[in-house]
């Protein structure tokens, strides 16, 4: 008998007693700040925010205005929250439509999305939260770029809606994050992650295999090193290489090798049998089907690699 890997979509539907989605929304004028040169330039260097954001080319952009930790003022915020509105509005129906959902958390996906003023923050979320159906918010954010007032808000947030904290942590290893231009240390994620808990907030962690000049052990330990940190939730992710990055100039000079869909596997079973029962999952892979991508050509059918990841975790017991 094969168990089931407990997901984010089990978690959900127990808790709230009926099918939820999350609402994915980008808000323009929201960057990073090793975008913007706070702590480096070029972002990092697997990233392509288009690729990674299905919502962003959906709303049109603010021209040269950017949020940052220090801003004094916020003169598009109206703007921001019609962009809100609309793609909640359009993104919900459909999600009703396709797949029955009754209920919704509003994913601040694109970008960093602490990283603006406590006001704009506070009038955003708020926002979100009188969406119709809305039970709560999941946002997408870097370790670096979230501060105390912001962290004691959220935590008097989660004590009246659902509240969940999405970092980054890609890897333990500080060579690592240098290598992909990150901009914060191993240590800062492990900080915050720990404030984020003492806060009483759920925290989902994103992990990414395949970075450059990694191998097995690292991939397992950066894995094993989050469960310790007291994660409630899991994305995994194998690194592929998308046009109009950093990435895919090294690739182009044959100075980075994609993750192999066997080690893949590998990786991610081992992770998963390790994972803690409480853990849910919301990602298993990651990937993308357009003229965009460059490598590795498994990466292209998410569909396929779900069905083959389910056949790999045949062996050990589970499924997905």
């Amino acid at each position: 008998m094969r168990e089931q890997i407990f997901t984010f979509g089990q978690y959900l539907s127990e808790k709230f007693g009926t099918k939820v989605s999350k609402v994915p929304v980008s808000i323009s004028g929201f960057t990073c700040p090793n975008i913007d040169g706070t702590v480096a330039k070029g972002g990092c260097t697997f990233c392509e925010n288009d690729s990674f954001s299905p919502s962003l080319d959906k709303v049109k952009p603010l021209k040269g205005f950017f949020l940052n930790l220090d801003s004094q003022e916020n003169p598009h915020l109206e703007q921001q929250l019609q962009q809100l509105e609309w793609q909640f509005n359009a993104l919900s129906k459909k999600l009703t439509l396709e797949n029955d959902t009754q209920k919704y958390l509003v994913y601040f996906q694109s970008f960093t999305n602490t990283y603006a003023p406590l006001s704009t923050l506070k009038a955003l979320y708020e926002k979100a939260l009188t969406f119709d159906n809305v039970v709560g918010l999941s946002i997408g954010t870097r370790s670096d770029s979230i501060g105390d007032e912001t962290f004691k808000y959220l935590g008097e947030l989660s004590k009246r809606t659902e509240i969940w904290i999405e970092f980054g942590i890609q890897s333990i290893f500080d060579e690592t994050l240098v290598k992909i231009n990150r901009g914060h240390d191993s240590q800062n994620v492990k900080a915050a992650i720990v404030k984020a808990k003492e806060h009483g907030l759920n925290v989902c962690g994103h992990l990414i295999f395949g970075l450059p000049g990694e191998n097995r052990e690292m991939m397992l330990q950066t894995a094993y090193a989050a469960y310790d940190l007291g994660i409630d939730s899991v994305k995994y992710h194998p690194l592929y290489v998308v046009k109009r990055t950093a990435l895919a100039n090294e690739y182009a000079r044959g100075e980075f090798t994609p993750i192999s869909e066997e080690l893949y596997l590998d990786v991610l079973s081992e992770a998963l049998k390790a994972k803690p029962p409480h853990v849910s999952v919301q990602r298993i892979t990651a990937g993308i089907d357009d003229e965009s991508l460059i490598a590795p050509q498994w990466c292209r059918d998410k569909n396929k690699q779900v069905r083959v990841i389910n056949q790999a975790l045949k062996a050990i017991g589970l499924k997905y």
